[in-house]
């Protein structure tokens, strides 16, 4: 699917709480197609989708940046995940909130993180030609990202995928629909 999207630029609308800037991000998620799917085994079934940092060599992360005033908190979720993956899908209930230290200019971030169940990946986004995505287990996604924070919200991710019977059957129907 071809989707017209234009990146969002400056941070006169930002949000902050007590002088630390709010981003949030996603972390998309998908099952592997043709497995059987149970609590037992959901690590090893779900795949997420992590981007490369701007910065050259720095790892990889989830898609995330700033909340603006004009947006609800799961739109600048979305919107951020369009921009940065390249990928639509159903914003979930919120992981977490973390407080950290941004790695670019040391000053401290709060930040909220959100499971996106996948349901379309595009093949033009905003930052095409600056970011790759890559599909990858929970568990090497684990070793790859670069923040302990979206770490953190990955393990929350998987406790509550495996604790939710209901999400599993969720998302094999979905997986079915989208054929991702």
């Amino acid at each position: 699917m071809v989707a017209i999207v234009v990146a969002r630029s400056g941070r006169q609308l930002q949000r902050y709480n007590c002088g630390q800037r709010i981003v949030v991000g996603c972390i998309p998620y998908r099952l592997k197609a043709g497995m059987k799917v149970s609590s037992k085994n959901i690590e090893d079934a779900l795949e997420v989708l992590v981007i490369s940092s701007q910065r050259k060599g720095k790892g990889v992360l989830f898609p995330k940046g700033g909340w603006e005033l004009d947006e609800s908190i799961k739109d600048a979720a979305l919107r951020e995940t369009i921009e940065e993956a390249g990928v639509l899908g159903t914003v979930q209930s919120e992981l977490g909130k973390w407080c950290f230290k941004s790695k670019a200019n040391e000053a401290y971030r709060e930040g909220h993180m959100f499971p996106l169940l996948v349901k379309e990946q595009l093949d033009l986004w905003p930052e095409k030609d600056i970011r790759q995505r890559f599909w990858v287990s929970a568990s090497k996604a684990k070793e790859l990202c670069q923040y302990a924070w979206m770490r953190e919200a990955l393990d929350v991710l998987v406790t509550r995928l495996e604790s939710t019977p209901t999400k599993l059957e969720e998302l094999t129907y979905s997986l079915k629909q989208s054929n991702l």
